[in-house]
C-alpha cells in the first residue's frame, strides 16, 4: 500500500498575547519520550487524544518569515479540536524541529497512522486504549516549567564591566541560537525600528529558501492529490471484487437445466459413415502434405550438410580474409609513404637535372664564343687596312684571352693523343669539353651532396616499403595464393605506378650521356621485375608487360630530359652511349607497339629535334680565297679544316642514329640539311688533291650500308647526287694530275655507293679498262 503523503498547513501568526503559550513546557519533552517509547500496539490509529499529542510535536519554523508547517492526517477525530486546544496546539505550530531524527520518528508515526485509520477505521477500543496511555501536563506543571526556565535566563542577564561584553554578548546570542528553549520574552526582546542591512549572500539564501518552500509545497499537493486518487481507485476496485465474489458465490449454485424443448435432426449410419470420411480425407491431405514438408526438410538439411563440407574442405575463409585485409592494410600504407617521399624525390632529381643542365649549357656558350672570337680574328687578319704599322693585328684583351686558353687546351689534348700512340686524329673531332680544376671541383662537390641526399630519402622506411624487391614479393605471394583474385584485381598495371617513385630513385645517379654509366639490366629495380615477370605462369597476363611499363612511363621520360637539354650532338661519347641505352629501351623491351608508341615518338621527336637545332647553331664553314688556304700551316686554312672535320663530325653522329630513326629521316637531315649544304661546298672550295679524296671517303664510310644492300641498283639514292656529281669532277681534275691514282678511289667510292652508271661512264670515257674489274666484283 502506498504511504501516505505529508499534508502541510500554512501556520497562523501568534499574537502577542500568546507569547506566553508560545513557550512550551519541559515536561511535553516527557510526553514525547514516553510516545516514542510505546508498544507498538501503541503506534496504531490514534485517538482523539493521540492527534492532539501529535499535533503538539515540535515541527521547523521556516525562515525568518514567521511561518510554521504542522503535520495532521486529512480526517480528524471528533473530540481532536477540542483537546487540542486545551494541551496548546496553537504553541506547538511555532516550535523548531531541531534535529532530524525527531522528524523522522514523526514520520514513521503519522504513516503508521495513516496505514491503520484507512484499513479499519471503526476501532474504536484501540483508540480508547492509545488515549488512555497519553499524559497531558496540567496548568501548575506547566508554570513550574516556566519560572524554571526563567531563572536560568537571568543568570546571564547582566552588563560586564569588562571591556570584553561584545564577545559575551555574542556568546549569549551563540548560546541563544542554540537553545530555543533560552530564548528571551518579548518584552524582553529589542524592537528593531529599522530592517537590518542584508549581505548578498544572506539574500541570495533567502531567495534560494523561499523558492524551494514554494516548489517543495508544490510537490507536496501534488503528491497529497495523487495519494487520494489511487486511495479512491483501490477503494473501487475492492468492491468490484467482492461483488464479483459474490455473483460467483451464487452462480455457481445455480443448477443448468436441460431444455426439453430443443429437438435434434434424426441421424443414422450413412450420415455418421459420411461424416467419418471426411474426417478421413482431411486428415489424410494434412498428413500428404506433412510428408511434403518432412521431405523438403530432409532436402535442406542434406544440402546443409554438403555446403559445411564442402566450405570445411575449401580454404579457410578467416585467413583469407586476414590475408586480404593484411594486403589492403599493407598497400594504403605504401602510399601514404610513397605519397610522403614523392615531394623530396622531385627536389633531387630538379636539383641533379639543374647541374647538369648547367654544365651542358657552360659548353655550349664556351664553344660558341670561341667560335665566333677566332672567326672574328681571322676576318681582321684578312684585312691589311686593320693591321698596325709594325705588321701585328691589334686584338682586345678579350678575344686574346679566349685564343689563348683555346690553344692551351688544344696543346694539351695533343700532348695526350701522342702519349695515348692516336696519331690519325684530325683537328676539330675534339668535343672540347675540359673543365678547369676549380669548376671541376666545385662540379663534383655538389654532385656528391645530392647524391648524399638521395641516400636519406628511404632512410627513416623499413625494407617492406622502400625494396622493390620484397614489394614485389608481397604481390607474389597474392598471385600464388589466390590467382584469380589477383588477376581481376589487375595488379600488372598498377605496379609500374606503385614503383615509379623507388625507381625514379635509382634513377638520380644514371647519366646516359656517359660510357661508363651503369646499364640498365644491371640496376637492381631491372632484374627484380625480371624475376617477377618470369614467375608468372599465365602467358598473356599483364605482368609481362609490367618491364615494357615501367620503361615507358619511367626511364624513356627521364631519357627525353637528357636529349632535351644535356646532350650535345657534337660528343661522340655522349651520342655513342645514348644510342647504346636508346637501342635497349626501344628494341629490346618495347613489347606492346599500343603502349610505347607515344613516349618512344616523344623520345625520338626529341632527338631529331635536338640534331636539327645542333646542325643549325654548332656548324660552321668559313670560305677563304684559295690564296689563303693554299698554305697549310696558315690560319685561315687551320680554322677551315677544323671547321670541316667539326661538321663531319656532327654528320657521322647523326647516322648513327640508323636503325633506329627512319631512314627518310637521316638523309634528310644528314645529307640534306649537312652534306649538301655545308660539307659539299667545302669541298668545292679545298685544292683537288689526297686531302679531298680522304675526306670524301671519309664521309662515304658514315654512309649506312643497308642503304645500298639492293644489288639491283645502279644509280644511288637522289640525296647523294651532288656528292657524286663533286666526285666525278674530282675525277676528271686528277686524271690529268699528277694525283693520277686517286681516280680509282674515286672510282671504289662509286662503286660503294652504288653510282655503278656514272662510274661505267666515266672508265668508258677516260679508257680505264683496268678499272672495269671493280665494277664486275659489285
Amino acid at each position: 500500500m502506498a504511504h501516505r503523503p505529508k499534508r502541510t498547513f500554512r501556520q497562523r501568526p501568534a499574537d502577542s498575547s500568546d507569547s506566553d503559550g508560545a513557550e512550551e513546557p519541559s515536561a511535553e519533552a516527557g510526553t514525547r519520550k514516553e510516545q516514542e517509547t510505546s508498544s507498538p500496539a501503541e503506534e496504531g490509529p490514534p485517538s482523539g487524544g493521540g492527534r492532539a499529542q501529535a499535533a503538539g510535536q515540535p515541527h521547523r519554523v521556516r525562515g525568518a518569515r514567521g511561518r510554521g508547517r504542522v503535520w495532521a492526517t486529512s480526517r480528524r477525530a471528533p473530540g481532536a479540536a477540542s483537546r487540542a486546544e486545551g494541551a496548546g496546539v496553537q504553541e506547538s505550530r511555532t516550535v523548531d524541529l531541531s534535529t532530524d531524527e525527531e522528524d523522522e520518528t514523526h514520520h514513521s508515526s503519522e504513516s503508521k497512522d495513516d496505514q491503520s485509520s484507512s484499513s479499519d477505521s471503526s476501532s474504536s477500543r484501540e483508540e480508547k486504549e492509545f488515549s488512555s496511555t497519553v499524559k497531558i501536563p496540567d496548568a501548575a506543571f506547566i508554570q513550574a516549567a516556566r519560572r524554571k526556565r526563567e531563572l536560568a535566563r537571568a543568570q546571564g542577564d547582566y552588563i560586564s564591566l569588562d571591556v570584553k561584553h561584545p564577545v559575551t554578548i555574542s556568546g549569549t546570542e551563540r548560546n541563544s541560537d542554540d537553545d530555543p528553549e533560552s530564548e528571551p520574552d518579548d518584552h524582553e526582546k529589542r524592537i528593531p525600528f529599522a530592517p537590518k542591512p542584508q549581505t548578498l549572500r544572506q539574500r541570495m539564501a533567502e531567495e534560494t529558501t523561499s523558492r524551494n518552500e514554494t516548489s517543495e509545497e508544490s510537490q507536496e499537493d501534488e503528491n497529497q492529490d495523487i495519494w487520494e486518487h489511487q486511495q479512491m481507485k483501490k477503494a473501487v476496485k475492492i468492491i468490484e471484487e467482492r461483488d464479483i465474489g459474490i455473483s460467483h458465490s451464487h452462480g455457481s449454485q445455480i443448477v443448468k437445466k436441460f431444455d426439453t424443448s430443443i429437438s435434434f435432426s434424426p441421424v443414422n449410419l450413412e450420415i455418421i459413415k459420411k461424416q467419418l470420411n471426411t474426417r478421413l480425407t482431411l486428415l489424410q491431405d494434412t498428413h500428404r502434405s506433412h510428408l511434403r514438408e518432412y521431405e523438403k526438410y530432409m532436402q535442406d538439411v542434406k544440402k546443409s550438410k554438403s555446403t559445411i563440407q564442402h566450405l570445411e574442405s575449401s580454404s579457410n575463409q578467416a585467413l583469407n580474409y586476414k590475408f586480404y585485409k593484411s594486403m589492403k592494410i599493407y598497400v594504403e600504407n605504401l602510399i601514404d609513404c610513397l605519397n610522403g617521399k614523392i615531394i623530396n624525390i622531385q627536389e633531387i632529381e630538379s636539383s641533379m637535372h639543374a647541374l647538369l643542365l648547367k654544365q651542358a649549357m657552360t659548353f655550349m656558350k664556351r664553344r660558341q664564343d670561341e667560335l665566333k672570337h677566332e672567326s672574328t680574328y681571322l676576318q681582321q687578319l684578312s684585312c691589311k687596312e686593320e693591321t698596325s704599322t709594325n705588321g701585328s693585328l691589334a686584338v682586345d684583351e678579350k678575344t686574346q684571352w679566349i685564343l689563348e686558353e683555346i690553344e692551351s687546351r688544344r696543346t694539351q689534348r695533343r700532348q695526350a693523343r701522342v702519349l695515348s700512340g692516336n696519331c690519325n686524329h684530325q683537328e676539330g673531332t675534339s668535343s672540347d669539353d675540359e673543365l678547369s680544376s676549380a669548376e671541376m671541383t666545385d662540379f663534383q662537390k655538389s654532385q656528391d651532396d645530392i647524391l648524399q641526399n638521395q641516400k636519406k630519402v628511404f632512410e627513416d622506411v623499413h625494407d617492406d616499403f622502400c625494396n622493390i624487391q620484397n614489394i614485389l614479393l608481397k604481390f607474389q605471394q597474392w598471385r600464388e595464393k589466390f590467382p584469380d583474385s589477383y588477376y581481376e584485381a589487375f595488379i600488372g598495371l598498377c605496379i609500374p605506378k606503385l614503383l615509379n617513385p623507388l625507381i625514379r630513385v635509382q634513377l638520380i645517379h644514371w647519366n646516359p650521356l656517359k660510357l661508363d654509366s651503369i646499364d640498365l639490366k644491371q640496376m637492381p629495380w631491372f632484374t627484380s621485375v625480371e624475376e617477377f615477370m618470369e614467375d608468372s605462369k599465365k602467358e598473356d597476363s599483364s605482368d609481362k608487360k609490367i618491364l615494357s611499363a615501367i620503361i615507358n612511363k619511367t626511364v624513356i621520360p627521364r631519357l627525353t630530359d637528357f636529349v632535351e637539354f644535356i646532350w650535345d650532338p657534337l660528343s661522340t661519347s655522349q651520342t655513342t652511349s645514348l644510342i647504346t641505352h636508346c637501342r635497349v629501351i626501344l628494341e629490346e623491351h618495347s613489347t606492346c607497339e599500343n603502349e610505347v608508341s607515344k613516349s618512344k615518338q616523344d623520345l625520338l621527336k626529341s632527338i631529331v629535334s635536338r640534331m636539327k637545332k645542333a646542325i643549325e647553331d654548332d656548324v660552321f664553314i668559313p670560305l677563304y680565297p684559295k690564296s689563303a688556304i693554299e698554305n697549310k700551316t696558315s690560319p685561315h686554312s687551320k680554322f677551315q679544316e677544323r671547321q670541316f672535320w667539326s661538321g663531319l663530325k656532327l654528320f657521322s653522329n647523326i647516322l648513327l642514329w640508323n636503325g633506329l630513326l627512319s631512314d627518310d629521316t637521316l638523309q634528310e637531315l644528314g645529307l640534306g640539311k649537312l652534306l649538301n649544304r655545308y660539307l659539299i661546298i667545302a669541298l668545292h672550295n679545298a685544292i683537288p688533291g689526297p686531302d679531298v679524296v680522304k675526306k670524301c671517303k671519309q664521309i662515304t664510310a658514315c654512309l649506312p650500308e643497308k642503304w645500298f644492300e639492293n644489288s639491283a641498283m645502279r644509280t644511288s639514292i637522289p640525296q647523294l647526287e651532288n656528292f657524286i656529281q663533286f666526285l666525278l669532277q674530282s675525277a676528271h681534275k686528277l686524271s690529268r694530275s699528277e694525283f693520277r691514282d686517286e681516280v680509282k678511289e674515286i672510282i671504289l667510292i662509286l662503286v660503294k655507293i652504288k653510282a655503278l652508271n656514272q662510274a661505267e661512264s666515266f672508265i668508258e670515257e677516260y679508257h680505264l679498262d683496268h678499272l672495269k674489274s671493280l665494277i664486275k666484283e659489285v
